[in-house]
């Protein structure tokens, strides 16, 4: 019997093109065979910033049943995938406070020995994916995680072009996730179920 694997998405989205992607995720994770738990960190703007954006207004109120995260879906965790858009080439202000309230799980090493992935959006195609995804890696090397990027491990990843994370390009909004954005999800998702099991499995062994 296969080794059970834990995946909790957790993520961020003002207007819902990265809430899109870690639903795909999510649902491609469960698919390989995974138990997994969708999270979304809480939001930080005012409801007047909100309100002023039809489309984040819309979107925060779609998504208002997937639960928040809490520090118990990091500890259940054997695998996290995280997603956030770019903000300046950086984590969006709302993950990164999560990120902050991990210290105390951190000192006491429960964040270490997992693996770790991301994936990320911007308006423009050089809109920061790349270093944001970095970014958000740096965070991975302090825990003692272990990261699992999509690399060029699949055919369809010489056409998306990001061997850090599913990534994608949403115009002011008007862009949608299509099958290139998908089919890169579900590279990753696979990949991390594939080597979160294998790791699990080996270090059973060793105990």
């Amino acid at each position: 019997m296969p080794t059970s694997v834990n995946v909790a998405v957790i993520y961020y989205s003002s207007t819902g093109t990265v809430s899109t992607i870690a639903k795909a995720v999510a649902g491609d994770a469960e698919s390989a065979g995974a138990q997994v738990r969708l999270r979304k960190v809480p939001e930080l703007a005012p409801q007047a910033a909100i309100d002023s954006n039809p489309a984040w207004a819309e979107h925060a109120r779609a998504t208002a049943g997937i639960p928040e995260v809490v520090q118990d879906d990091m500890v259940w965790a054997d695998a996290v995938i995280f997603g956030t858009p770019t903000r300046y080439g950086n984590v969006t202000a709302q993950l990164k406070q999560f990120l902050d309230t991990l210290g105390g799980l951190w000192q006491e090493g429960r964040l270490a020995d997992k693996v770790y992935s991301g994936f990320t959006a911007s308006s423009t195609t050089h809109g920061g994916q790349e270093s944001t995804l970095l970014a958000l890696y740096n965070t991975i090397y302090h825990f003692g995680g272990i990261l699992v990027p999509p690399g060029y491990t699949d055919a369809s990843k010489f056409v998306d072009g990001n061997p850090y994370g599913t990534s994608h390009v949403s115009g002011q909004g008007d862009i949608p996730v299509a099958e290139q954005t998908l089919t890169a999800a579900r590279v990753q998702a696979e990949r991390v179920v594939k080597f979160t099991r294998a790791i699990k499995s080996g270090l059973a062994a060793e105990n």
